[in-house]
């Protein structure tokens, strides 16, 4: 089931009496290395520290705990109508990966673990959530925030969208500006590329 599918889908909880907490992050000394982080966490960091010039990070205990609030940061940015598609494709995919990735280093069930429980947080203590309750929360509310990025976009994207959500996130994965490609062709219409081999 594609990301867009899962967001879409309805839940058997009631997500509006969820109460989902504005700050969380967890504690947790890990060893590792920039090339062990996903690629959200890989960017997120390149943002934090800028160029390093090959030099070695040595990660203290507060840093880690850090960057799992810096991840569960870009769940506002749901909300956003001008976040691109790609990117709450993305944050919803890391939040609704399938359950057996739960205690898998910067998971999202793991980032809400730390940032809730941590001392070294910079979230305000909240202990334990229930990541099921938090994923059926987004599922309540990502059909309206898919839908509003969607509005900024043609309505044969937002049709291709709905009819072909799996094969939109594939091209998406592949390439973050597909969809803005796409649009540019489209509006060149017949007369191709200046530069292009029909040259004369």
């Amino acid at each position: 089931m594609s990301v867009y599918h899962r967001a879409c889908a309805s839940s058997a909880r009631d997500p509006t009496t969820v109460p989902v907490p504005g700050a969380l992050l967890g504690q947790e000394e890990l060893k590792l290395t920039f090339e062990d982080l996903p690629p959200s966490a890989q960017q997120a960091v390149a943002d934090m520290l800028g160029d390093l010039g090959g030099r070695t990070v040595e990660w203290s205990e507060q840093d880690v705990v850090y960057l799992h609030w810096r991840l569960l940061q870009e769940l506002p940015r749901l909300a956003d109508p001008e976040t691109p598609l790609e990117e709450k494709l993305d944050t919803l995919a890391w939040a609704f990966a399938e359950s057996e990735h739960d205690g898998e280093p910067f998971s999202f069930a793991q980032c809400l673990r730390v940032v809730g429980t941590s001392p070294l947080s910079p979230a305000p203590y909240v202990g334990l959530v229930d990541v099921d309750d938090i994923r059926a929360w987004l599922r309540w509310h990502s059909r309206r925030w898919i839908a509003a990025t969607l509005e900024r976009y043609p309505q044969w994207v937002r049709d291709l969208v709905r009819a072909q959500p799996d094969m939109v996130c594939r091209e998406l994965q592949r390439n973050p500006q597909w969809i803005n490609e796409q649009i540019r062709a489209r509006e060149q219409g017949p007369q191709g590329d200046l530069f292009g081999s029909d040259c004369p």
